[in-house]
């Protein structure tokens, strides 16, 4: 096992590869698929990036990974510890078991099934609270002070960015042509402070940009205004973005991407059953985001060679947002 140094800073093109090499023995390489049908419809070659097809089904395995490998020893023995509605909390559960050290996940009462479900096959002690960022925060500080784990942040976090910046660097390196375009979903901004920092440092030309709902959309306003926005609601059916961004992922963003799509709850669901019945594999709502953004901008997004991280396909198909016609 490699261990990894703490980051206190933007992680450099150095910091990225030694990362990406770190990981490795955590999580798949995933594959990249194409779908001529989707390509027609979109009037543009898209590569997508397949992460449903990761361990625990999402990409922040990658993330969780970074983070942990950073701990030193010492802290590390005494458990992983953190807040998450799903994927994340899968993912320090999974690195906590690999690891053979314990994992407490706060979750909030109302989070998929499917995913409390995966937790707990891992192996990890969940604690459920009421779905505010106070009550979160709550729980989870009472948690630490118990157990004396070592908090892994969901996404605002240098070691937790590094590792979700090795899922574009791959796209990059395992695609045959060169990219025009790199497209993530935002939420609290992990992966797409990661992606932008992997596109400028190992891409020739690829600009990166995002897809937001509508309903939750803070990253637009926070990059229009300069300063990180929140929002009043989080009601969306892509519920692994229902979250703000932080102070380091919002500082990336800010700085090195320029554009983010706004996309209807509507658009999210098509996008996705389009996913579902063409290209024969399982995503869930937040996946389908950026494919909806294209779809819904194709002026933009015309002849040109795209990559499109699909970022989980933790579903419960027991509740799919869409249904017979």
């Amino acid at each position: 096992m490699i261990e990894l140094p703490p980051l206190y800073q933007v992680p450099n093109q150095a910091d990225l590869l030694v990362t990406h090499e770190a990981i490795h023995p955590f999580v798949h390489r995933t594959p990249i698929l194409t779908n001529a049908s989707i390509d027609e419809k979109a009037g543009a070659s898209l590569f997508f990036k397949c992460e449903n097809f990761q361990r625990i089904g999402a990409f922040k395995m990658r993330g969780a990974a970074s983070a942990a490998l950073r701990l030193s020893p010492q802290l590390r023995e005494r458990g992983l510890a953190t807040h998450s509605s799903g994927n994340h909390a899968q993912a320090v559960a999974r690195v906590a078991q690999q690891l053979g050290v314990p994992a407490y996940i706060v979750m909030p009462h109302d989070a998929p099934r499917v995913k409390v479900a995966a937790v707990k096959g891992y192996g990890a002690e969940i604690t459920f609270c009421n779905n505010t960022p106070a009550e979160r925060q709550s729980a989870l500080d009472k948690v630490v002070a118990r157990t004396g784990a070592a908090f892994i942040h969901p996404f605002d976090d240098y070691g937790v960015i590094a590792g979700q910046a090795t899922c574009a660097m791959e796209l990059i390196e395992d695609t045959d042509v060169v990219l025009d375009t790199i497209i993530a979903p935002v939420g609290g901004g992990g992966l797409l402070s990661g992606t932008a920092l992997a596109g400028r440092y190992f891409s020739r030309r690829a600009v990166v940009v995002a897809a937001e709902p509508a309903a939750v959309d803070d990253a637009a306003r926070s990059i229009l205004s300069g300063r990180i926005e929140s929002n009043e609601v989080n009601l969306t059916v892509a519920d692994g973005l229902r979250t703000n961004l932080g102070e380091r992922t919002f500082d990336i963003i800010h700085r090195y991407v320029k554009e983010i799509y706004l996309v209807e709850e509507a658009e999210i669901i098509a996008a996705m059953r389009l996913i579902w019945e063409r290209m024969k594999i399982i995503v869930e709502p937040s996946c389908a985001v950026p494919l909806a953004a294209i779809l819904k901008h194709p002026e933009r997004f015309r002849k040109q060679k795209i990559g499109v991280i699909l970022t989980g396909g933790n579903v419960d198909v027991d509740r799919l947002p869409f249904g017979d016609d």
